[in-house]
């Protein structure tokens, strides 16, 4: 058998961010009152935050703010564009989100049963640029947690995907190396081009069949198609 080490990536690979944050958001808007204070419906929230978190994961990616930082500031920038400038909202509604999104159990189709077929001929690890405290409430309130050796966080390991050091890392802490293992992700610049960077297999999960000209070791628009491969 060529792999004997799987890595697979959290967030929507396995948990559905987007579903869990819609859900985390609506909640958030209602219990907060934000229509009232001039935001004018739960659907514009949402774009106009997802606008600034994807800029500042950016930004956090390269190092170049901290994790504080982005929590706040996505909401400070988001609640900006409504003209509400409110540092305490802006913190409360950074720690509510935090708190209460991890908690939510959206898992992509097929999540569980993949786990359980793969569990029984390799050995399973995640690796996520999330953060620490976070990952480790959604793979417990999922119950992914018995499926997998270690959750290898981008905190723990000082480095974030793409970067060759947490894959590195990755295979330190699994006592493996590259030409045993394979990724398994759905971000294409990330997870897969950050492993093939690295001489490691991958496995493209591309939900929304999003067209590319990479050359990448294999390539799946559902979870229960990785059984046609491993």
């Amino acid at each position: 058998m060529k792999y004997k080490h799987i890595f697979f990536d959290l967030d929507r690979t396995l948990w559905d961010f987007e579903k869990s944050a819609e859900e985390t958001f609506l909640e958030m808007y209602e219990v907060n009152g934000l229509k009232k204070k001039g935001v004018n419906s739960f659907e514009e929230f949402r774009t106009v935050y997802k606008k600034h978190n994807d800029q500042l994961w950016a930004q956090y990616r390269k190092g170049e703010i901290e994790k504080e930082v982005l929590s706040v500031q996505r909401f400070v920038l988001t609640l900006a564009e409504f003209g509400i400038n409110d540092m305490d909202l802006s913190k409360k509604l950074g720690n509510e989100y935090i708190t209460l999104s991890p908690l939510k159990t959206n898992l992509f189709p097929y999540t569980h049963e993949i786990l359980q077929y793969l569990q029984e001929k390799y050995e399973l690890h995640l690796i996520t640029n999330g953060f620490e405290e976070v990952q480790q409430v959604k793979v417990d309130a999922s119950d992914l947690r018995k499926y997998f050796k270690n959750l290898i966080t981008s905190e723990e390991a000082g480095h974030k995907k793409p970067d060759a050091r947490i894959f590195q890392y990755a295979f330190d802490k699994a006592s493996t190396n590259a030409s045993e293992s394979i990724m398994i992700g759905d971000d294409l610049k990330v997870d897969i081009l950050g492993a093939k960077a690295i001489g490691m297999d991958q496995i493209y999960v591309n939900f929304t069949n999003y067209e590319h000209c990479q050359v990448i070791t294999h390539e799946v628009d559902s979870l229960e198609k990785i059984k046609e491969i491993l």
